[in-house]
């Protein structure tokens, strides 16, 4: 059955892409991506599985919570009942039980299959980043480089290689802002309608992620063109739901007393000594404030591992990604300026998960090899603007297609 289940998400990936592209499109992007996935399947059964670099361990709890809950299941029948106390699922509980649906299938412990899901999902948020870049203003050479890069980028093909959760918050954080810009592009009803189901869905991965794709879901809708009576009525039902859901009116608990719960917990200098006291961990004269020191915080948030840096084996080979990273920086900077002349909503929309994410991981920051894996969807927002750049159109507020004009230098 895990092999069926294998078989089931290559298909699935065959299905997306051509529904996805046009034709001629398609043929470019279906080998990345069926190469994207086979790779991740190899990387989960030579180096995550064995332990080969020794890099995190979020995969073994994930993997544990949802076992349970498999044999829950098993015991007394198929149910979205936790098997386990509620404070184990924390936020996690979308991951935990997509896995435990495999393993239920499966009967019994089925980590290759599990990683098939997550590969699949990292191969549509492929599929979004390629659609996303066209929506900012890139061509679809640059599209095309850019989905490239982000399948096989290192960290992001680790961390989607194994049952981690990250490839989850990476999708639904970037899918989030995908439909914020396309909404700001043009106004559809039903992108309001998804945002909000992605949302709910990222509440259950990563919930102070919620706040961060809020306000941008927000601004999208605000500032779209036509039907203003329907955005006004959509905005207002939308903030309303949200008040209710966020403040605990819907589901008891409240959705903003679990992410600041999580944000506390990650600024708390105990949550931080702990965490620099692991490997390529990192202290600060900060004199225990999350909130002092915040230059060097920022620095280490966007730059670290530096090329200086000492540290596992794994830190190391970090350093080639970082390369790749500072070029795209570079880049990004070039994007910004772009869109600053031609579209600055879209540039805005970003900029408002941007720096926010980056302040916040900036104030928990005390473990390199953490702030690789939360700040993959920094990276990717902010790969975004690099495609502008590499573009050559320049970006237009017209369309949601970039125009096809010869691109100025910036």
């Amino acid at each position: 059955m895990e092999y069926l289940i294998v078989a089931a998400t290559v298909i699935t990936l065959v299905v997306l892409v051509s529904v996805s592209f046009d034709k001629q499109t398609a043929w470019r992007v279906l080998p990345v991506l069926l190469a994207a996935f086979a790779v991740r399947l190899v990387v989960h059964l030579a180096v995550v599985r064995p332990d080969a670099v020794g890099y995190g361990g979020d995969h073994l709890g994930y993997e544990a919570m949802s076992l349970e809950t498999a044999a829950f299941w098993q015991r007394e029948g198929f149910q979205f009942a936790t098997s386990v106390p509620a404070e184990r699922f924390d936020s996690v509980a979308l991951p935990c039980y997509v896995f435990a649906i495999v393993i239920y299938l499966c009967g019994g412990p089925a980590a290759l299959a599990c990683t098939a899901v997550v590969a699949l999902i990292a191969c549509a948020l492929c599929i979004v980043m390629y659609r996303f870049a066209r929506v900012v203003g890139a061509d679809e050479r640059a599209a095309f480089i850019l989905l490239v890069v982000t399948a096989f980028s290192p960290m992001f093909l680790l961390c989607t290689s194994d049952m981690f959760k990250d490839g989850f918050n990476a999708f639904l954080v970037v899918s989030c802002l995908y439909l914020a810009v396309s909404t700001a592009r043009r106004f559809d009803l039903r992108k309001p309608l998804m945002t909000l189901s992605l949302l709910w869905a990222l509440l259950n991965v990563r919930a102070y992620m919620v706040f961060m794709c809020g306000v941008p879901a927000l601004l999208g809708v605000m500032g779209s063109r036509g039907a203003a009576l329907t955005r006004v009525l959509v905005v207002s039902a939308g903030l309303l739901a949200s008040g209710l859901f966020f403040f605990g009116y819907v589901d008891g608990g409240g959705a903003m007393e679990t992410a600041l719960g999580q944000l506390e917990f990650g600024q708390s200098e105990a949550a931080r000594r702990s965490y620099a006291s692991q490997g390529s961990g990192v202290l600060f004269d900060d004199s225990g404030s999350a909130w002092g020191s915040l230059i060097p915080k920022l620095l280490y948030t966007l730059l670290a591992p530096f090329p200086w840096a000492e540290g596992s084996a794994t830190l190391q080979l970090g350093k080639i990604e970082m390369l790749v990273w500072y070029y795209m920086l570079y880049s990004a900077v070039r994007g910004a300026r772009l869109l600053w002349r031609h579209d600055r909503r879209v540039l805005l929309i970003l900029l408002l998960f941007v720096v926010p994410s980056t302040i916040a991981y900036a104030t928990t920051v005390a473990n390199v090899g953490l702030i690789f894996r939360q700040r993959i969807p920094i990276v990717m927002v902010t790969s975004l603007l690099s495609a502008v750049a590499w573009s050559r159109i320049r970006p237009s507020s017209d369309t949601e297609e970039a125009a096809p004009r010869p691109l100025t230098r910036a």
